[in-house]
């Protein structure tokens, strides 16, 4: 009997020593984003800040479109002798990711805070292919990005830089060759466009041409290239989204959608062939719109604040317009 009670005093001293040496992670995991979702939805969902789903996913703004793919952070418990610097370095990350994650700028930890450790990058080689970098005195991101033949837009976008500041000792993940994070620069093949305005991937390239086919179908060539520009065109509008799927999948408010097809479903039509070598067309340059950011069918919409821009073009049945 007192042999057992000795065993009973044990098993709380036990399991506390687990819990310490535990590290007190809940994996990270993916989101598929659902009609009628919202950040605000999803983070109460996963009981985490809408900054922190924000910079986890290197979201510039509260936008998201369904089948879009969010990130969701770790959770994370502060244990004796962390160190923010230590906790990225266990976990693949930058510290300035995991800085930006926690909104913490500063090196102030207390044992049992709770962390949000975003989804690692990978290995030491970096995503995409990229090396890791440490930071040197005197560095700046564009002569990391100049020396290492990459931008500094890329550099911030797959470290999760939300400014420009660096300090010495600091580690960067540089993009690696083709990657795609941000950078401006023509690409061959399906991967962009042939005069480098554009940086589209193949996924974006189908995507433009389902929206072309669903919305132009029937009307002729220059019509459906008109089309595919003016929203390339909003591409090029700091007013809009800065990527054809943000932009074709964009509600304003919760219920006005930019494209019809996006609504009623016929955006998840196949692209055909004409919608493909339309889009391919207003890559390398081709504007039958003259500029335009939008269009409509005049014989279907009453819509008076898309008639009341100037009329760019009209062809076939489609009025296009710059607001």
């Amino acid at each position: 009997m007192q042999q057992k009670r000795k065993l009973s005093r044990k098993v709380p001293f036990f399991l506390v020593l687990l819990l310490i040496l535990l590290p007190g992670v809940l994996y990270a995991q993916s989101y598929q984003v659902k009609p009628g979702d919202s950040l605000y939805l999803i983070s109460r969902r996963y009981n985490l800040p809408i900054s922190t789903l924000k910079a986890s996913n290197n979201l510039t703004s509260d936008y998201i479109y369904p089948g879009q793919t969010l990130l969701i952070p770790s959770q994370y418990t502060v244990r004796p002798g962390d160190t923010l610097y230590l906790i990225a370095t266990r976990n693949s990350i930058s510290l300035s990711a995991l800085r930006a994650a926690n909104n913490i700028w500063h090196d102030q930890l207390w044992v049992g805070q709770t962390l949000y450790i975003p989804a690692a990058v990978g290995g030491s080689s970096g995503q995409g292919g990229g090396n890791v970098y440490t930071v040197r005195n005197y560095d700046t991101l564009y002569l990391i990005a100049q020396r290492n033949g990459t931008t500094v837009q890329a550099i911030k976008s797959i470290n999760g830089l939300v400014s420009d500041t660096i300090y010495p000792g600091q580690k960067l993940i540089i993009p690696g060759p083709g990657s795609s994070s941000g950078g401006n620069g023509n690409n061959n093949g399906n991967s962009g466009n042939y005069n480098g305005k554009f940086n589209l991937t193949s996924t974006e390239i189908e995507l433009l041409a389902k929206l072309v086919r669903a919305e132009a179908e029937g009307e002729p060539f220059t019509g459906q290239v008109a089309v595919a520009a003016s929203v390339l065109n909003r591409l090029n509008d700091s007013r809009y989204p800065n990527t054809i799927t943000e932009i074709i999948y964009q509600v304003d408010q919760g219920r006005y959608y930019q494209y019809s097809p996006v609504m009623d479903g016929r955006i998840n039509l196949p692209a055909n062939e004409s919608a493909r070598k339309a889009v391919q067309a207003a890559l390398s340059g081709q504007d039958p719109s003259n500029g335009a950011t939008g269009f409509y069918n005049p014989s279907k919409t009453t819509n008076a604040w898309v008639r009341s821009h100037p009329i760019t073009a009209t062809i076939g049945s489609h009025v296009f317009y710059k607001n």
